[in-house]
């Protein structure tokens, strides 16, 4: 029970890195860039025995020739291959145990993501209460843009001066008449 347990997170972390930057994956098939994430985000890469290169050269050789992408079973047989290296003085068993633990519920890393900043320049700088100018008609009183409303003057095609206070009223006075 518990090793059916541990083979559905296996499954899940293969699933979250399967569909991590690509938003047309559907989870079941791994490709080459996000297996190197998750070798390096899981800790399956390290310095001394398992390096990047051969990451890709495992990941090379247990896809089909074809393919640009692995399933979930040439993903455990990739796990395997690696473990005896990443691992050197388990036996094989306890090696690739010991493999799909640093797997089991990881999830991809965002790693150098900007995060917006806090600080009072930047609030000063944002702050559209302080706006002048034309820059000032571009939000409205919330704050929201304006869209198109704020960047561009809307040209009306009335016939009329911009500012001509009777405009519309020229039916009615020659209606009187």
């Amino acid at each position: 029970m518990a090793e059916s347990l541990d083979m559905e997170e296996l499954l899940t972390a293969f699933r979250k890195f399967a569909v991590h930057g690509d938003t047309k994956a559907t989870g079941k098939e791994l490709n080459g860039k996000n297996w190197a994430k998750l070798c390096k985000d899981c800790k399956i890469v390290d310095v001394k025995n398992v390096t990047s290169t051969d990451v890709d050269i495992v990941f090379s050789k247990v896809k089909q020739k074809s393919s640009r992408v692995v399933t979930y079973e040439e993903f455990r047989r990739a796990l395997e291959e690696l473990a005896p290296k990443r691992f050197k003085g388990q036996s094989k068993d306890e090696a690739l145990q010991s493999m799909f633990k640093l797997v089991e519920g990881r999830e991809p890393t965002n790693v150098g993501v900007t995060k917006v900043s806090k600080t009072a320049a930047v609030d000063r700088l944002t702050d559209t209460a302080r706006y002048t100018g034309s820059h000032k008609e571009r939000f409205d009183e919330t704050g929201k843009g304006r869209g198109r409303e704020g960047r561009e003057e809307i040209v009306e095609n009335t016939g009329y001066v911009g500012a001509y206070r009777n405009a519309g009223t020229y039916d009615t006075k020659t209606k009187d008449k």
